[in-house]
Parts: structure tokens; sequence; C-alpha cells
């Protein structure tokens, strides 16, 4: 699976919370200032061609979906970081976080009982 720019995780984003949308759609789900109409539309089909996003007809304009579900692309992003900058090591990525963060003790007691729970 392909990394996505910042600007086209963005526009994944407002799809996956949407379903489906023409780029009208997707526009007014940014915040002010709203990207041009030219640039959303630009982005997404680089996203039809990366493979994230598909469209079906409607009319004489065409309705986005996302063939990528954001489950998979986020576990594809963590494991990338992990073995990037982790060395793959999940340990040492929550011992940086928890270093670097301040992380309180219900927060970490927290993580620690969704990880039990997988067990």
């Amino acid at each position: 699976m392909k990394q996505l720019t910042k600007a086209e995780e963005d526009i994944m984003r407002i799809l996956w919370e949407l379903k489906k949308g023409n780029v009208k759609d997707i526009i007014k789900q940014f915040p002010e200032p709203k990207p041009a109409y030219n640039t959303v539309s630009t982005i997404v089909r680089i996203l039809e061609s990366k493979g994230f996003v598909d469209y079906e007809k409607k009319g004489k304009g065409h309705v986005y979906f996302p063939v990528v579900k954001q489950q998979d692309y986020s576990n594809q992003s963590i494991n990338k970081l992990v073995d990037n900058y982790f060395q793959g090591s999940f340990k040492s990525m929550v011992s940086f976080f928890v270093k670097k963060n301040d992380i309180s003790l219900n927060e970490l007691e927290s993580v620690l009982n969704e990880i039990n729970k997988k067990e």
C-alpha cells in the first residue's frame, strides 16, 4: 500500500467519514479557508490512481468513495513508523512516548488494559 501525503490523508479522512461524496461534499467538510475546487479534484484523482478511491458516475459528475479501509491504512502507517523509527520494536515506541509525552499513570493503565484484552 502506498503512503499518502498530508493533503491526501486529509481528503481520505473526510471520505472515510462521509462514506461517499462528490468534490463539493468533500470541500464542505474542510475548515475555513476552504481549498480550491481544482485542488481537491486533482488530489481525489491522485487518490484514485493510487487505488485508495473509486467513483461512480452520477449525472455529469462523479461520486467518490474509499476503497481502502481506514483501519487497514492506519495499521500500515503504524507499522511503517515502528519499522522506520523504532527498529521494529513496539516496546521502544511505547517507551519513547511514555518518556517524551508525560503519559499519566491512568493513561498507561488504560493502554495496558487494552493490551490485556487482546491476549
